[in-house]
């Protein structure tokens, strides 16, 4: 039995949720999946997969041993990287998460791009605002707005990125333009919540080295962001988001920017990998990919 190849099967069983599914992904008879993965309980000794007509699991054992070969397998791929052509063509299945509206916005129409660049690589994309575990579920990369809550985790700054204060013309038709810090009474905001701190976000506003809140009475609370873009479009109250989510609605007019001199608080989009994933050769083509593609879009700057 061919053991890292037995490991490459299972951790794909456990990822996929079945035999069927795993085998055909990695262009195996069936019966061979089924095969290796009893070798391999015969080897170590214990059950890995428990198996229903319905669905194939990890046991307890099972899930241990599928984060042990998930981080031995990549430092296996790693080595070869080294001494074979693979370091100046990276290949193999690179697995990343990134926000709704980056991926849609800034990311997906320019992937065509990077797969051109690097035809070898399989590409397996997640697109969330939700915290990921990244090793539990075998994602190599995420990128994520906001500062890191992960101290374990590498975390590579791509751009600043600037924030507005913003409403629908609908909105500010009913409630007015604030001019002003002292016109927001009257005013409304939607609260967007952290899926994985919990902590709050109304309107914040640098002034000096100091970030102030200003309190007021919200319409809505989220924890999307594209459902706190909906919810703002629709005309439930003030928002602060990044620039380059609603530069199309500014310039068409659903959305309009208010307080220009008030500026809120920059926000830094990071991207985050596992420290055993630090000299993988797939991650470091995407992460360089990803600042050249933020570089182009000048995501710093609000003229762009």
């Amino acid at each position: 039995m061919d053991r890292f190849h037995a490991m490459r099967v299972f951790t794909r069983i456990v990822e996929l949720g079945g035999f069927a599914k795993a085998a055909d992904s990695l262009h195996l008879p069936r019966a061979s999946a089924t095969i290796l993965v009893k070798q391999l309980e015969a080897h170590l000794g214990v059950q890995l997969l428990q198996r229903t007509t319905r669905q194939v699991s990890p046991t307890l054992d099972g899930r241990a041993y599928y984060l042990r070969c998930v981080s031995l397998l990549a430092d296996l791929e790693d080595t070869e990287a080294v001494f074979s052509s693979s370091r100046i063509e990276p290949k193999g299945t690179l697995r990343i998460d990134i926000p709704v509206g980056f991926g849609r916005i800034i990311l997906i129409p320019a992937l065509p791009e990077f797969s051109a660049r690097y035809p070898q690589l399989d590409l397996e994309i997640g697109m969330s605002d939700r915290p990921i575990k990244l090793i539990r579920e075998g994602v190599d990369c995420v990128v994520r707005i906001g500062p890191s809550l992960d101290d374990s985790l590498v975390s590579r700054l791509l751009a600043q990125v600037p924030q507005v204060t913003c409403a629908s013309r609908e909105y500010l038709e009913r409630r007015g333009v604030p001019k002003n810090l002292d016109d927001l009474q009257g005013h409304q905001v939607i609260e967007y919540f952290s899926a994985s701190s919990g902590k709050r976000y109304g309107l914040e506003f640098q002034q000096g080295d100091e970030v102030n809140e200003v309190n007021l009475p919200k319409s809505l609370s989220i924890n999307s962001a594209d459902g706190y873009l909906a919810a703002c479009e629709a005309g439930y109250g003030l928002m602060q988001t990044p620039y380059y989510q609603i530069v199309e609605q500014l310039r068409s007019g659903t959305l309009a920017e208010v307080l220009h001199e008030f500026k809120p608080p920059t926000m830094t989009l990071v991207a985050l990998y596992p420290p055993h994933r630090q000299m993988s050769r797939r991650v470091r083509v995407f992460i360089d990919w990803l600042l050249e593609l933020c570089a182009r879009h000048n995501l710093s700057d609000k003229k762009r």
